[in-house]
């Protein structure tokens, strides 16, 4: 219940960062980790938090030999997602800065990112510097998978993300529709492209 109170006073701070008004259910969170092939990955970072319940999944779900860091913007709610996950590093900061971050964790390619962000809240603008900054950082055919509202697709914002992804990724497929997720909800599943020499 505190943490519910907790999302929804940061989304009534401010919308544009949040995007929604409690946490994802179990039923999305399975939808977003499940897809990851984990026994092959080993870099991860998980791109706003929130309350940790995607956190909590990811540390599970982790091989032994993975590093794994979160990045989310709300002080509040990156105190809450250590609470929630001891021994996992939270980053009170702006994925834009994912390069310095991954100095500081001796990350040289992210294998996967967990991705909770509210691209449809967001504008062109930053929406563009959060992607060219995360691919600066990605490896050959890393996966990436961020999940959208469906009523916030007929946005303009969200409209020019799901066009963006397809722009960006080798492979772009959406997840099932998770009804059971306040608001209904569904997964863009993401892989980057093989660099030249190892296409097929």
């Amino acid at each position: 219940m505190g943490e519910n109170t907790t999302f929804l006073k940061n989304f009534l701070r401010n919308p544009g960062q949040v995007g929604a008004i409690a946490p994802s259910s179990i039923h999305l969170v399975r939808m977003m980790v499940d897809w990851f092939d984990w026994n092959q990955i080993r870099n991860v970072v998980e791109f706003g938090p929130g309350t940790g319940v995607f956190t909590q999944a990811i540390r599970e779900k982790l091989h032994p030999e993975s590093t794994f860091f979160a990045v989310e913007r709300s002080a509040e709610m990156a105190e809450v997602t250590r609470k929630r996950c001891p021994g996992v590093t939270v980053y009170n900061d702006s994925v834009t800065n994912i390069a310095q971050l991954c100095e500081r964790e001796s990350v040289e390619k992210i294998d996967a990112v967990i991705c909770g962000l509210p691209w449809a809240s967001f504008p062109e603008s930053l929406q563009t510097e959060i992607i060219d900054a995360m691919l600066g950082v990605l490896a050959p055919e890393a996966q990436f998978a961020t999940f959208a509202y469906w009523q916030g697709v007929v946005l303009p914002a969200g409209a020019r993300f799901s066009r963006r992804l397809r722009n960006t990724f080798a492979n772009v497929e959406r997840s099932p529709s998770v009804w059971l997720n306040l608001p209904p909800a569904f997964v863009y599943r993401c892989t980057k492209p093989a660099l030249p020499n190892q296409a097929n």
